[in-house]
């Protein structure tokens, strides 16, 4: 899907969306072409009018660390990874090729992260948007930035619930197989979140010290924006400074649970281990007095059956008692 974005007359803060029809030419007005799963006739017609070459699917999925940032006749074209259905359980990260030119900006995505979406919102309302190329990438890298802290943010209530889940939980969970398991599932999707986010930023952070290193204010250009990326690398750096450490927070929360769990395993074998030593003198008299040897002189005993009996009890609480006086139980 094409879609295109231009000036708009009465304002010079906002956007327009616009319309273009199968063959209709590309208005002067345009600064923004977002290319959603575009077909190749698509891809050929911004080529045409902007003699660019639009990369694939595939040639943006496969491109080699050193061909992620690159200029070519005139056009900078870098392809970061954006975080995309951030509200499942196991989010994914989207390429993305942003393509700036002198005349517009080029986006080509094969999936529809939220930050577009947030950003669509706020660029068409008066003081969403400047009305330059530059200005879109802008505001669309603000939005990535953006949506990352808020999905950070999301996760650090998460992890805070599940961090009072695992120490206010109790021992009979493990015996159930309760609180402790859920709490690793969910360690483990969260720690995937975290490292999606690190990612995406780590290449935002790319594009935007080329675009501080590299860029040259175009002559129709009123204003750089050399300064507004500068501090666009200093969010990114503290959102990933962020993710490091709810990283470490769920590291922690990780070597908790399972530190838990291995006390109260502990505890249970414990008890099989006492139980197991309280019953071993009874198991000695029964197995004494099991034995098929002729002479005997207990097997006649009036009482020796009771006797027997009376033993096995006694041996058996008086470990018991000791064990609670040990408090070993």
């Amino acid at each position: 899907m094409l879609t295109i974005h231009g000036t708009c007359p009465d304002s010079r803060d906002k956007l327009r969306p616009g319309t273009l029809g199968t063959e209709g030419a590309f208005p002067d007005d345009i600064v923004w072409i977002d290319l959603l799963n575009p077909t190749p006739e698509e891809d050929k017609r911004v080529e045409r009018h902007l003699g660019i070459s639009i990369p694939t699917r595939e040639e943006m999925h496969d491109l080699e660390p050193s061909e992620i940032i690159y200029t070519e006749n005139g056009a900078r074209y870098m392809t970061a990874r954006v975080i995309c259905q951030s509200d499942t359980i196991v989010p994914v990260l989207a390429d993305v090729t942003f393509i700036l030119t002198d005349k517009a900006l080029v986006t080509v995505r094969y999936d529809e992260p939220g930050a577009f979406t947030i950003f669509l919102n706020r660029a068409t309302k008066p003081g969403g948007c400047g009305q330059q190329p530059e200005a879109v990438l802008d505001g669309l890298i603000e939005a990535i930035v953006d949506r990352a802290a808020e999905v950070l943010r999301g996760v650090g209530d998460k992890i805070d619930i599940a961090s009072r889940r695992v120490f206010a939980g109790r021992g009979q969970d493990v015996e159930r197989g309760g609180v402790y398991q859920l709490v690793i599932q969910k360690i483990g999707q969260y720690e995937h979140i975290i490292s999606n986010v690190r990612e995406s930023m780590v290449s935002v952070e790319r594009v935007l010290l080329f675009l501080s290193a590299n860029y040259t204010r175009p002559k129709k250009a009123q204003t750089g924006f050399s300064a507004e990326w500068r501090s666009a690398v200093r969010d990114v750096q503290a959102i990933e400074e962020h993710a490091a450490f709810l990283s470490n927070k769920l590291q922690f929360m990780m070597d908790a649970t399972l530190g838990l769990v291995s006390i109260e395993q502990n505890k249970i074998i414990k008890l099989f281990s006492v139980v197991s030593v309280a019953l071993m003198p009874p198991t000695l008299i029964a197995s004494i007095y099991g034995m098929n040897f002729k002479t005997m002189p207990e097997l006649e005993w009036q009482w020796g059956y009771p006797l027997a009996i009376g033993l096995m009890i006694l041996f058996a609480v008086l470990p018991y008692l000791f064990f609670r006086w040990k408090k070993w139980l």
